[in-house]
């Protein structure tokens, strides 16, 4: 058997991209992208890729360069992430509500060749250009993305989307893929916990991505899927190739307003989307929630562990949600919530519970544990001890781009180091607590902020909650609370929360400290961004002992956040309490 060779009959490499011309030969006249009044088949999407793919080669864009794009959900960032790879770029995909220095911070460190940039971006990336050129760095080539169903007319150079489709050669030679080890994407981390990283992905790892969480989230053929996620979080988890290889339609909005989510599933009959819990709660404000659905729309949810409760609110609109852990260097999911049909005759709120654990392992991973850091060691199947998630497979980054550090510190024994504290549930499944840097020790005590906030989800008037570290004199951190009403009718007070709290939990698990804010500061990903959090928290901590207030509550402003196009946000700041 060892005399047997690789041929290229029976050995080709793997690669996301060959879903593509499998489309156009098996359902080329169905329909693969809507936007607004436009429409496009599976036929017509393959011939544009291939000519994009052809002007970026007369562009004189080769193998390994990198092109980045600065888009929200339009047709052209969907067919970046075929036309890219077919000329041998890799893609980039940059987060839309990053600052310009940001933006420049990722131009710089990832070379891009060439940065397309969608029409309502233009000022946002001449900003960034702009600091690239008075840093004296290369600048690339700037290509405008106008609105297909409404064109505006904005430019940026002299090089537009549409432009170059139509002059590309739909049948000009394109350079065939030599090794599924080569990249395609470039993707950098949220930098929720530290400075964000060029995560690099691989044809191979990408193709095992795609195929494995159509099988494991039951894709069938002829899927309707809505993009409210973003293409620019870690390519749309993969589904942007994976809607080629069922033959779907890709819904494309630009916003995700309760108003356009629910106005595209009724007008398209969406059977599938995916989400930050973030858009849960979305979907739930003001008269969105009385809103139920004609059919049910299957939901892959992941990005942050989403309270029971929330799933519990949204289950009973029509959503049918299925919970993901991962991270943008396990090429999106890594974990995934199988249901079994026993727990489909559990009370909902069971349910719920049960769905709010990240689950077992994608099948493009080799394994999946939870490990002590220390010795690397599995901890018992308790439910209750925690370690670190690690995994590995051919689904885990090929690294992160020119860090060397960062690459040693992420990959140990064998394994990828997540960062995520979990615990392992008798049956094996695996739930997500905490960042490891977001763990609160307080008085030599644990506390996984997770576990504070899903019991404050569960106080009727909070809609939104995130619980952080503050320092304190006598036990070095407690919890901080910062909640967000569920309507303006609802009342939310300090002591309100702290009781309902001292019910449900340990009395050293209890905030000692409650902020009602308007809205939470979340980054492009929807992730609540708890460093801003961190530093409200610790200027509020108290210096010396508190002593339980006397007085009434007072009322102050603050901003949370800091963003350019963020208001003042108001909240209850009372006395702080020691509670032992």
């Amino acid at each position: 058997m060892d005399q047997l060779q690789k041929r290229p009959a029976n050995y080709v490499p793997l690669s996301p991209v060959g879903f593509l011309p499998r489309a156009n030969a098996v359902y080329g006249d169905r329909l693969s992208v809507v936007y607004g009044r436009v429409r496009f088949t599976w036929s017509q999407t393959y011939h544009r890729c291939r000519r994009l793919a052809s002007a970026l080669l007369a562009l004189g864009v080769r193998r390994g360069d990198v092109v980045s794009v600065l888009a929200p959900n339009v047709p052209a960032m969907y067919e970046m992430h075929f036309a890219v790879p077919m000329a041998g770029a890799v893609l980039n995909t940059i987060n839309t509500r990053l600052d310009a220095n940001a933006v420049a911070t990722i131009l710089r460190h990832s070379e891009a060749k060439l940065l397309f940039v969608d029409y309502d971006y233009v000022r946002l990336a001449g900003d960034a250009l702009r600091l690239l050129a008075d840093a004296g760095r290369p600048v690339p080539l700037v290509a405008v993305i106008d609105d297909l169903d409404a064109p505006t007319g904005v430019r940026l150079g002299e090089l537009e989307y549409e432009g170059l489709v139509a002059h590309g050669d739909p049948e000009a030679d394109l350079p065939p893929l030599a090794d599924e080890w080569d990249a395609v994407t470039l993707n950098y981390t949220s930098g929720t916990t530290s400075a964000p990283k060029g995560v690099v992905y691989s044809h191979r790892g990408a193709y095992l991505s795609t195929t494995s969480l159509l099988l494991q989230w039951g894709v069938g053929t002829e899927p309707v899927y809505l993009w409210t996620l973003p293409m620019f979080h870690c390519n749309g988890w993969t589904f942007t190739w994976g809607m080629a290889a069922r033959g779907g339609v890709n819904v494309c909005i630009r916003d995700a307003r309760p108003a356009d989510i629910y106005r595209a599933i009724a007008r398209h009959r969406v059977t599938h989307m995916c989400c930050a819990p973030v858009v849960f709660s979305i979907l739930l404000e003001g008269d969105a929630n009385k809103q139920q659905l004609e059919a049910p729309v299957h939901v892959l949810t992941g990005g942050a562990p989403p309270p029971a409760a929330l799933l519990e609110r949204v289950e009973r609109i029509g959503f049918r949600v299925t919970h993901a852990y991962g991270l943008t260097e396990a090429t999106g999911p890594a974990l995934a919530c199988e249901w079994r049909d026993q727990w489909d005759r559990l009370p909902l709120p069971e349910r719920a519970r049960l769905k709010a654990r990240q689950g077992v392992s994608v099948l493009s991973l080799a394994d999946a544990d939870v490990k002590n850091a220390d010795t690397m060691q599995s901890v018992p199947r308790d439910g209750k001890t925690v370690g670190e998630i690690v995994l590995r497979g051919s689904s885990v980054m090929k690294g992160y781009l020119n860090n060397p550090k960062a690459n040693e510190e992420a990959f140990k024994g064998g394994w990828f180091l997540t960062g995520d504290v979990g615990v392992v549930h008798q049956d094996g499944y695996i739930e997500i607590k905490d960042r490891s840097k977001d763990v609160i020790i307080s008085g030599g005590e644990n506390i996984c902020s997770k576990e504070v906030e899903e019991v404050l989800f569960r106080h009727p008037a909070v809609a939104d909650a995130a619980v952080v570290a503050m320092p304190h004199p006598r036990w070095g951190e407690t919890p901080c609370a910062f909640v967000v009403a569920r309507d303006k009718a609802a009342r939310v007070s300090e002591d309100d929360v702290l009781a309902f709290c001292s019910k449900r939990m340990a009395r050293f698990m209890v905030p000692k400290k409650v902020v009602v804010v308007e809205a939470l500061p979340r980054n492009g990903l929807g992730k609540v961004e708890k460093v801003k959090l961190r530093d409200v928290a610790r200027k509020l901590a108290p210096t010396v002992p508190a002593q339980k207030p006397k007085g009434k509550t007072t009322t102050t402003t603050t901003t949370v956040g800091g963003r350019r196009d963020e208001q003042p946000v108001a909240h209850i700041m009372a006395v702080s309490r020691s509670r032992l």
